[in-house]
């Protein structure tokens, strides 16, 4: 008998909420609500470890570059347009510096230091500039009830910038921590390329957009929801998963040296591509050879 009341109760507390949602006007687009879709109030970002100078017993930077068209990086480039529990990250990362929640910084192809920040209108125009859309516009209207002069801005193909997101550049530094004797990596900062094309559609090259600071990023990246490609949609991940667990696949394309330069500066075609793995070999090797066994 009481577990038959209890079942009872339960039945109609769950019809009482359906209904309710229901009466207010807001469909559930599922069988459940998700925390994430309510700005992922009760998410917490997972907090780095400590770590001392006087621990880091060997350290390196590395920039890696992340190919959108790979399939198992396409959860960055889609959805093209947002659906109500998924954004790309293009738009996650120029959605958050309009409101001004992250900082963007400019100069991109010849800085990764954060040395130039750029305001909300400049990262909305650099990228239409460089496809050679037309530019944000501002322009003063009138309030017809008030008479008050206005600010009104249009951004004119913003959408088409932001599906030319084809790469991201990503700038790291691996170190081996001596205290804990495990190697790790800190992810630095994260930077948006699109391909130009000349007036006759001719390949010109990549150009980098802006670079974000990833610390700072993650707090919307946390926030911010991504296909899990195991099709289980009720394990989705978020960005932040996705950097912090290296659910990606990526290339290196510069680790740090005495002439500051690219691997491209010195090796072409396959030879950088093998240029590429042999530095990602070394890191390996290093780690293991710490070890006995």
């Amino acid at each position: 008998m009481k577990n038959l009341v209890i079942t009872l109760i339960f039945i109609f507390l769950t019809q009482f909420t359906y209904s309710q949602d229901i009466l207010d006007g807001i469909p559930r687009d599922g069988a459940y609500d998700k925390d994430i879709r309510d700005g992922g109030k009760d998410r917490m970002i997972q907090d780095y470890q400590y770590v001392r100078e006087s621990d880091v017993m060997w350290s390196t930077k590395i920039e890696r570059v992340i190919d959108l068209r790979e399939k198992m990086n396409q959860v960055f480039y889609y959805p093209l347009s947002p659906i109500n529990d998924r954004q790309n990250l293009i738009d996650v990362l120029t959605q958050a510096i309009q409101e001004g929640s992250i900082t963007a910084y400019g100069n991109a192809t010849n800085d990764d230091e954060f040395q130039s920040p750029m305001s909300p209108s400049e990262v909305a125009n650099i990228g239409l500039n460089e496809l050679g859309l037309q530019p944000v516009e501002i322009e003063e209207i009138e309030d017809p009830e008030t008479g008050d002069a206005l600010l009104d801005t249009t951004y004119n193909n913003f959408s088409d910038y932001t599906h030319n997101v084809k790469s991201y550049r990503i700038k790291e530094e691996w170190f081996f921590d001596k205290q804990r004797s495990v190697m790790e990596v800190r992810i630095i900062g994260i930077c948006p390329v699109i391909d130009r094309y000349d007036d006759d559609g001719i390949y010109i090259g990549p150009s980098s957009l802006f670079w974000v600071y990833f610390p700072e990023a993650r707090k919307i990246l946390s926030k911010s929801e991504v296909f899990n490609h195991r099709k289980n949609d009720a394990a989705r991940l978020t960005y932040d998963d996705i950097f912090h667990k290296r659910f990606f696949s990526s290339r290196i394309v510069k680790e740090s040296n005495k002439y500051d330069r690219s691997i491209r500066d010195y090796k072409e075609g396959i030879d950088a591509l093998l240029e590429s793995e042999k530095i990602k070999e070394e890191i390996f090797n290093l780690e293991h050879d710490l070890w006995e066994y």
